[in-house]
């Protein structure tokens, strides 16, 4: 059975969470609808004329992309531009465009950590160049009879509660007596209509990121018995964990700036890079950020980086940072093209998962518009 474009969408979102993008980030359904059952998926860097005619080829009717097609409100499609052919094309052939952009760089396992991976940057220690999002956190209290109370808990840690920093399945435990009396109508787990009971209790006390809440209610709710459940939800003054652009760590092997740079065009199939530095300096911290990073030299600067990976670098930002001490590789903004392949990967496993028949399949053709002469 062909997964609904609503249900690649929320796959998408548990990958790369739209709350995790930069305000004002144009991402989501751009183009077309999702309401609809979908065959196959192309997922592409770009949606460019070719890439549209790649996704009439192969039967897709729903493109999932990082590069947004409409960056502004539209006052007119005129469909003697450029743009306005190119939404033709996809209405006409009734292909729907899904952006999943800054919070696909944001998220965990997301380009700038799998940019991170590729050159060698360790986990341990890794942070983010620029936080974007902090996660809320909540507290959240539930009294349940004490025969289900390990069931309830083990629900909510498999919904992602009960996590502080590196610990995991935190809670509080409190046993008392919890009093109620079934009114009319109801069909109590415990008791009968109209009598008092005392029954023994747990209250059970977990800290529930903001970004989970909703599942870990649901999943509470479900394994709770009682058919009124007795529960509080608040906000506390405490930092829940954070993500943001670009990704800052050591190398686990160093090397020279030279030597990086070849690593550099071999992970991301690049034919050059611009570097900006001594060639011989050794590199033991390195910042990645996919996409256009010229204004993230202070960022790598403060952070202690010995060299910047990223794209898109002027002639004046790449001035600045010689002088701040700050080495540049720059191989162009179209590295991001590894996205194609392990979202492509990533979706079809989730589906699998889930026994559709969509197939996802990443795009082939190359989006860099530039040419080395």
């Amino acid at each position: 059975m062909f997964a609904k474009g609503q249900t690649i969408a929320q796959l998408m979102e548990q990958l790369a969470p739209k709350h995790y993008a930069v305000e004002g980030d144009r991402i989501g359904l751009q183009l077309g609808t999702l309401n609809k059952p979908i065959p196959k998926v192309l997922v592409a860097l770009d949606v460019t004329d070719e890439v549209v005619e790649e996704a009439i080829r192969e039967g897709a009717n729903l493109i999932v992309a990082h590069h947004a097609i409409i960056f502004r409100p539209l006052a007119k499609i005129d469909t003697s531009t450029p743009a306005g052919r190119l939404y033709e094309k996809l209405i006409k052939h009734d292909i729907a465009v899904y952006i999943a952009h800054t919070n696909l760089d944001v998220t965990d396992g997301g380009i700038n950590d799998w940019m991170a991976d590729l050159l060698g940057i360790a986990q341990d220690g890794r942070a983010s160049l620029e936080d974007v999002h902090m996660d809320k956190l909540f507290k959240l209290v539930v009294f349940v009879p004490a025969t289900h109370s390990e069931l309830v808990q083990q629900a909510l840690w498999n919904a992602g509660a009960g996590t502080i920093g590196q610990y995991d399945r935190c809670s509080f435990l409190i046993e008392g007596t919890g009093t109620f009396r079934p009114g009319a109508g109801t069909n109590p787990f415990i008791g009968e209509q109209g009598k008092l009971e005392h029954v023994k209790e747990v209250r059970i006390e977990m800290i529930v990121p903001h970004s989970v809440h909703r599942g870990a209610i649901q999943a509470m709710l479900k394994a709770h018995p009682y058919e009124e459940v007795a529960y509080d939800l608040y906000p506390i003054d405490l930092k829940g964990r954070s993500v943001g652009l670009g990704r800052v760590g050591k190398l686990e092997d160093p090397a020279t700036l030279g030597e990086l740079a070849e690593r550099v065009k071999a992970a991301f199939e690049v034919p050059f890079v611009r570097v900006v530095g001594d060639l011989d300096a050794t590199v033991r911290k390195l910042a990645v950020l996919g996409g256009s990073g010229a204004k993230y030299v202070r960022h790598a600067t403060f952070a202690g980086a010995d060299v910047l990976v990223t794209g898109d670098i002027d002639y004046h930002t790449a001035h600045d940072a010689l002088a701040a001490g700050m080495m540049i590789i720059d191989p162009g903004h179209n590295v991001e093209k590894i996205m194609k392949q392990r979202v492509a990967q990533w979706l079809s496993e989730k589906l699998a998962e889930r026994k559709s028949t969509t197939i996802v399949i990443h795009s082939a053709l190359s989006t860099e518009p530039f040419r080395l002469v």
